[in-house]
């Protein structure tokens, strides 16, 4: 191994909007390149003051932050994204020492931004532009409409500490800086030791680009010990690592009794189950196959989403070791990723090394049995494209057997690199048992073209995880895969898998906010939310409220038009017209008969349209387009005879940051001559700014 360097430097910290490295000669600890033993650098936080990080997040971040709408920060992230998508070979580079091949750069570094990209998409389109999310509807809780209820989400006043593992430093990290961001809250990120310089250097493009406002990250880069002792209910920690780990994390006294707000992904024995209909030959045993050696080699297996337990038909066994004895011996190169040609790298490090070759030989030592691979050294491809002996981190590919697939080991006992086991099911209820005895995990396979088999199989072991993919021949092509979690989706797992839920869209951000019940009269409460609520005052003035743009349009400026009448020819046309000669709009015996209407009807589409026609303002002016109706209901018929107008009111206001045009959605509804509600709807136009 290279001799230990004098002026190897430390990994710098980025605290209080400026790195910093410890003063004085430290000695720290050492990282080194996963392929070669080189030693790369030293991380040492000593003197690093996690308090005044702290508090620069609740001041300094929050202030900043919260200037800004959920729009506005999506805007950020989007152009964050496209700022490191640009420079992302850089961080390729420096990625490649902690073993990772050009696909797990892809994994890690691509996937990372494309979370940027997502959230920066989701955040405007899913999010108002305000920095308030309202909650479904109000409740009404007076009999006379004075007194209402209504849910917000507002972010939590304090900072959002991410605590990440070795084996995605830059997915890791950005997965969760973009929800907590457009939450508004600002981040502190501790990366894992090993391969923290990757995030360190992430980091440094980001602080570069200038983008992100002051105080909405920081990073740490070492050890941060006390750093929970610094945190209160106003802080959220989110880990992902040991559940052992996870475990010390949960039992600190500010978590267990100071209500810091905790979420954990830890240890998870992830299983794909192969449908009995998949035999060989078939597409979905091909992709069951493909899925499974992918998973075992992708990061050298260092993933928490991978497949550690193969759960296959017993007659399959040998089947499907065969094909992944086949397919590893085809199409897998263990070596230095700087090198042509290599498609799996080294472990992270010796000591991970170390650890998954323990796990290993405790599983043959319980009476697993290797069916493919070795605890010794590999011969591996070097960096100069020699093959041979190397000072790095690697491991062969390990496939173990079990001829008792209820061996506690195998369900118990993770070997995170690139090792699986297989054992097998005697029937779909069996296959459910078995997969549920991991004790809850983060993500599992179902491969089958049996659609009652998907059933079983699915709602058998949904509970037990997080996500669940049904890989069959319809898919095989275009699915992300067993071990690639996406932003729109659930990512997090019950039981062993920690029991926290991190990315799964809005979901997330909405994870960074404090739901509250206000209670208050109409106007108070659309004061509070920026959104009109019925019985709340309107503006009935001269101007119809579509000449306004947005500029002078308010919330609560409203129309109340005429009465127009219903007559049965109007009825009896619209019915010749359209086609829909539904016996409530043609037969008056038949519709008597019904114990909802009063004989014949109007079509709730006529009336629609009729609305339409009385609220409409028809010359050109600031409303661009009608794009849709929301929260439709029909509440009184309308017979023959029957008169109906509409009151229509601006209910909520989204301009767009990007566009001369934004979004308002209007309060419709119609009545009758006796002023009995008719129908209720939402009116969305697109109005310029």
């Amino acid at each position: 191994m290279t001799s230990t360097a004098v002026d190897v430097e430390i990994v710098p910290s980025y605290i209080q909007d400026a790195w910093w490295t410890p003063a004085g000669d430290v000695s720290g600890t050492e990282v080194r390149d996963a392929s070669t033993g080189d030693l790369l650098a030293r991380v040492s936080t000593d003197g690093l003051d996690l308090a005044a990080a702290v508090e620069h997040g609740r001041t300094v971040g929050q202030a900043s932050l919260g200037r800004l709408t959920f729009h506005q920060r999506a805007l950020k992230l989007k152009e964050l994204a496209q700022y490191l998508n640009a420079r992302r070979e850089v961080l390729y580079e420096v990625s490649h020492r902690t073993g990772a091949t050009k696909i797990d750069n892809m994994i890690d570094i691509d996937g990372g931004i494309g979370v940027l990209f997502t959230f920066g998409s989701k955040g405007r389109r899913e999010l108002p532009n305000s920095q308030i999310v309202v909650d479904g509807p109000a409740e009404v809780l007076a009999k006379d409409g004075s007194f209402m209820g209504q849910h917000i989400y507002t972010r939590i006043p304090g900072v959002a500490v991410q605590i990440n593992a070795f084996n995605f430093p830059v997915w890791g990290m950005l997965e969760k800086l973009a929800p907590a961001f457009i939450a508004g809250v600002p981040t502190i990120v501790k990366p894992a030791t090993p391969t923290g310089y990757v995030a360190a250097a992430a980091v440094k493009l980001i602080i570069e680009s200038n983008i992100l406002p002051a105080g909405s990250l920081q990073l740490i880069s070492g050890s941060a010990r006390d750093l929970l002792d610094h945190l209160d209910y106003r802080d959220a920690v989110a880990f992902t690592g040991s559940a052992s780990t996870a475990n010390l994390l949960k039992s600190h006294p500010n978590v267990a009794q100071g209500g810091i707000r905790f979420t954990a992904e830890a240890d998870s024995l992830n299983a794909a189950i192969l449908g009995p209909d998949a035999v060989p030959g078939t597409p979905e045993f091909d992709a069951y196959i493909k899925s499974l050696v992918t998973e075992m080699t992708a990061k050298a297996g260092q993933k928490c989403t991978s497949i550690r337990r193969a759960i296959v038909p017993k007659d399959r066994i040998q089947d499907v070791a065969d094909a992944v004895r086949a397919r590893i011996e085809q199409r897998v190169v263990v070596g230095d990723p700087r090198a042509e040609g290599v498609t799996m790298g080294a472990l992270a490090s010796l000591e991970q090394l170390n650890d998954v070759r323990a796990a290993v030989q405790a599983m043959v030592d319980a009476g697993g049995e290797l069916a493919y691979g070795t605890l010794d050294a590999p011969q591996v491809t070097r960096a100069d494209g020699t093959v041979g002996d190397s000072e790095g981190a690697f491991m062969s590919p390990v496939l173990v057997t079990w001829a008792d697939a209820e061996a506690e080991a195998v369900h118990s006992l993770e070997a995170f690199g690139p090792v699986s086991s297989v054992i097998g099911y005697e029937d779909l209820a069996d296959a459910v048992r078995l997969a549920a005895m991991g004790a809850g995990s983060l993500v599992a396979t179902v491969a089958t073209n049996d659609p009652e088999a998907a059933r079983v199989l699915v709602t058998g072991i949904a509970a037990h995880h997080g996500r669940v993919l049904v890989l069959n021949r319809e898919d095989a092509k275009t699915s992300t895969g067993h071990g690639s979690p996406v932003p729109h989706l659930v990512h997090g797992g019950p039981g062993r898998a920690g029991g926290g839920e991190e990315l799964g869209g809005i979901r997330s951000v909405l994870h960074h906010m404090q739901r509250t019940a206000v209670q208050g009269s109409p106007n108070m409460l659309t004061a509070v939310t920026g959104v009109w609520h019925t019985g709340a005052d309107q503006n009935f003035d001269d101007v119809h409220p579509f000449r306004k743009s947005l500029a002078k349009l308010k919330i609560g400026d409203a129309l109340r038009s005429e009465l127009r009448q219903v007559t049965l020819e109007d009825i009896t046309a619209f019915a010749n017209e359209t086609g829909d000669t539904f016996y409530a709009h043609t037969n008056q015996e038949a519709a008597a008969a019904n114990p909802f209407f009063p004989g014949i009807v109007a079509h709730g589409y006529l009336l629609l349209a009729w609305g339409a026609g009385l609220f409409v303002e028809p010359a050109p002016g600031p409303v661009l387009a009608n794009y849709g109706l929301e929260n439709l209901r029909f509440i009184t018929p309308v017979a023959a005879g029957d008169s109906i107008r509409v009151t229509l009111t601006a209910k909520r206001i989204t301009p767009r940051e990007t566009d001369e045009y934004g979004e308002v959605a209007w309060d419709a509804v119609l009545t009758n001559q006796n002023d009995e509600i008719v129908a209720t709807y939402d009116v969305l136009t697109l109005v310029e700014k």
